[in-house]
Order: C-alpha cells, then structure tokens, then sequence
C-alpha cells in the first residue's frame, strides 16, 4: 500500500504534521511517498521515498494533503481522473474538506485495514471555446465570473439554450455541493449536502431587490455571456485560474467528467462538521 504526502510548509505546524504523518504511516505498514522538493525536510527518515506528486497520484492509494482548504483544493486537482483516494490534514485555519485535525493522525492506521468510508464529489467543467479550439478546466468547489474593474457587470445565463434571466451584479458563482460552504455560502447561499449532486448558482452583490440562489440539475449545461460594456469579465477556477471574457464572450459550465474520492477516518457527520467549524467564531 502506498500513501504520497501533499504538503503546505507555509501553514503553521504543518513540518511537524507531516513528519508525524510519515512516522504513523511506517508503523502501520504503507510505504510513504514525499516530492523530492522536500528531500532536506525528511532527510532522517529513511522510509521516505521520493517522487513528483504528479507521479505519486496517478499510483498511490491515498494522497495525504496536509494545510488547509486552499492546500486540499490543489491537491484535488492531481488526482482528477485517477482511483487514488484524497484524505485531508488540517493545519490550516478552517479546513472544512479536511478528514483530520493535526491532532489526531493515530487514525491513519485505519488505511491499513480499510476501515474507512469514501464520500465521492462531484466537480464542474468550465469550457472555454476559441482559436485554439475547445479549453477545460476542472473545478471541485466553483467557478466564479466577476468584474476584472471592480465594476458592476451585466451577463445573460442560459441553462440547455434556455434563457433563465439578465442579471446585473458584481459577479456569480457557480458551485458543487463541496463548494456551498466556501464563497457561495459568504456570498448568501444554502448549505447544500456533499453527497448530493446540483450546480448552485448565487449571483455575487446583485443589484436586485429579489435574487435568491438556484439550483440545477447536474446534467444541465449553463452558458453565461458577458453584457458588460467597455469592460470583461474574468473566470476564476477554484481560486486559481484566471481568464477573462469580452463583451457578448460566453463559456459553457457543466458537471465535471471525474468526480474525487474523499477518504473519511473517524465518521464525522457532514452535520458535525459544520456546527464545529462554522457555528463559532473562527479565531
């Protein structure tokens, strides 16, 4: 059995995490897997085998993001496509996609034995389709459409060819079920379950009296097209990617063809989770 670390040094304590990390998973019998960037870090432990992550994710078992939020995203995106199964080490500030809080790494020797559950996500496919033909990127928490000036923008949304209205607002969002609890639930929408499938769309600042979220079907395919004048808007991917649409330029967003495995050690409810992360003051 092999386990690949993704870790994030620029969060606090994650070093000391990821060498505990190392130590469990050698005691329970996996092979450990770190990148050689990190070969002075774990130089004293000659268990630690060294190679690319992006190598380590089409082979492992498990890859081990160790960071936040932000950290278990990226990693996300190397395992898009494979069978190797993502667990989540929180060092990070809120770390709601994580398994595991630094504190309690003696679980991983649950990998060993296969008592653990697998929570499949579902993630969402933006098209972007010009002269050098057609462009996908994968998302697992959304993609988001605003203004590239700080300025108000206007924009059309079709689902299937269907015009569903002419927003005018600071931008929108496009989310999976993972991702309603990231900038779609700031921005006012619902708190949607991970094992459900649905795109949420919640509109971002919207000059309306009346704008409320909604939700599609996972097999619609929405097309937004950019109104704004004199100005473009600009796509983001998760955070990252950023492209920019000009006036009357549409892309195309869809369910994603790859959905990622998410490994959960110690049963915590969706529910639990929730409450213990988000019903409190985040300090």
């Amino acid at each position: 059995m092999k386990a690949a670390l993704y870790p994030n040094f620029q969060k606090a304590n994650a070093l000391e995490c990821a060498r505990k990390t190392c130590d469990v998973l050698d005691a329970a019998g996996i092979e450990v897997y770190v990148s050689g960037d990190f070969r002075n870090d774990f130089a004293d432990k000659p268990f630690v085998h060294f190679e690319d992550i992006s190598e380590s994710a089409k082979n492992a078992d498990f890859v081990l993001a160790i960071g936040g939020d932000g950290t278990i995203l990226r990693c996300a995106k190397y395992l898009i496509g494979s069978d190797t199964k993502l667990l989540g080490i929180n060092t990070g500030t809120l770390g709601f996609l994580a398994s595991l809080e630094a504190d309690q790494l003696d679980n991983l020797f649950r990998l060993k034995s296969g008592d653990y559950e697998i929570s499949e996500r579902m993630t969402l496919d933006v098209i972007f389709s010009g002269e050098e033909g057609e462009v996908r990127y994968t998302a697992l928490n959304e993609i988001a459409a605003r203004s590239g000036s700080f300025r108000i923008c206007d924009f059309d949304v079709y689902a299937d060819g269907y015009l569903t209205g002419k927003y005018r607002a600071d931008g929108v969002l496009f989310s999976t079920p993972s991702g309603s609890t990231a900038y779609a639930l700031s921005a006012g929408g619902p708190v949607i379950e991970p094992d459900l499938e649905c795109i949420e769309m919640t509109l971002i600042c919207p000059h309306s009296l009346f704008s409320r979220a909604t939700m599609f079907s996972p097999g619609r395919r929405l097309t937004i097209t950019d109104k704004t004048r004199g100005g473009s808007m600009v796509i983001t991917v998760d955070g990252d990617l950023e492209r920019k649409l000009g006036e009357n330029e549409s892309v195309e967003i869809c369910r994603g063809r790859h959905n990622v495995k998410f490994v959960s050690l110690i049963g915590n409810s969706f529910h639990e989770s929730l409450c213990r992360k988000l019903c409190r003051p985040i300090k």
